[in-house]
Formats: C-alpha cells, structure tokens, sequence
C-alpha cells in the first residue's frame, strides 16, 4: 500500500471514530468539517498537483486535532483537562493546539505551493506572505466561528469555546501566526529536502 493511500486511510479511521458518540453531534459535525472540506480540495486538485508526503503528513495530523476537539469539545478534552487542574490553568487550553495547527499546516501548505509554482519571484518577502497569509485565514476562521455563534445560540458555544476568556479571538490569531513562523523556522529544510523529488512548475 503507498504512502498516500495509507493516508487516506487513517483519515477515515480517525473521521470514524471521532463520530462514535461524541459529546454533542452539532459541534462534532462543525469541528470535522474542514478536514472534510481539506479532504475535497485535495482530492479534487490531485491530478493537477500532489504535495509531498512530508506536507500530507502534517495535514493528516491537522486532521486529527480536529477529529479529537470534534469529539470532545475543545474545552472538554481529558488530558488537557487533566493539565489544567495540575497547572492549576483557568481553561482548558487544548483549542490552542489546534489554532497554532491552523497557522502550522497552512504555511507549509502555501510555502510548497509557492516554491514548486514559482509564485513569487522575490523571495525576501516569501516569509512574510506566507505568515500574512496564515493570519488572515485565522482570521476568516474567526469571523467563521463568530457568524455560528449568532445564528446558532447557545448550540454554538462549544463550537466558539472561549471559556469566559475575553481574549480568546485575539490570542487564537497570535498562536496561528506562531505556529506559521515556527513552521518557517524549524521545518523549511526538511520540506525542502522532500520537495527535491518533486517538479518545479511554471504554471
């Protein structure tokens, strides 16, 4: 079995069991669903690109995050539960795991996309777009997560998780955007090394 295909594979595997009875079906279905949306554009874009399996690795892993906050809820999951009531912390953090995936995964997407498209022909400011463009889809993300609260009620609370935290919408934004530079950071040459077997293409 390729690489590829057992991707796909623990995919499935984590979707389904993160749907065996999860805390609230609502908020699972809203959690999961921009893995399912992901799935779908890499699915439907395969033919014309494939990323490498260093980058689908990480998008898998994204995908799990997703899959055990859709579970449990970001504010209920058991072990980061456990670290707040022995870091004596006032939430349960486990949604900032899944906010600095949000801007992680997303710079190491759009850096291999850039680099083997040749999108941008200036490189000195290649970093910087690349973590512009991570904080404005954490932002779109919360504007997302602001219109279900509205239109949903109290159903939308978990699916919102601040847990009383005033500042949660603006220090989601700023661990993204760590999460971006961190990818830049300490994993640009290993995605390099891996994008050597890959073309270099122009259009």
């Amino acid at each position: 079995m390729k690489t590829k295909q057992i991707f796909i594979l623990l995919f499935f595997i984590g979707f389904i069991v993160s749907g065996i009875q999860p805390k609230e079906y609502f908020t699972w279905f809203l959690e999961v669903l921009p893995a399912i949306i992901g799935l779908f554009i890499l699915v439907l874009t395969y033919k014309n690109f494939q990323f490498t399996n260093f980058t689908y690795f990480f998008i898998l892993i994204h995908c799990y995050i997703l899959f055990l906050g859709g579970h449990y809820t970001y504010a209920e999951v058991p072990f980061f539960d456990w670290i707040k009531e022995t870091l004596h912390h006032s939430r349960n953090n486990y949604d900032k795991i899944g906010h600095f995936a949000q801007g992680f995964v997303p710079a190491m997407i759009i850096r291999e996309l850039f680099l083997r498209r040749n999108v941008i022909a200036n490189k000195s400011y290649f970093n910087f777009i690349i973590v512009s463009i991570c904080l404005a889809i954490s932002a779109a993300y919360e504007w997302i997560e602001w219109w279900v609260s509205i239109a949903t009620g109290e159903g939308g609370d978990a699916f919102l998780g601040t847990q009383g935290y005033i500042w949660d919408t603006q220090s989601d934004m700023l661990v993204a955007t760590i999460g971006a530079i961190c990818m830049l950071i300490f994993f640009s040459k290993k995605q390099d090394e891996a994008i050597k077997t890959y073309p270099i293409k122009n259009t």
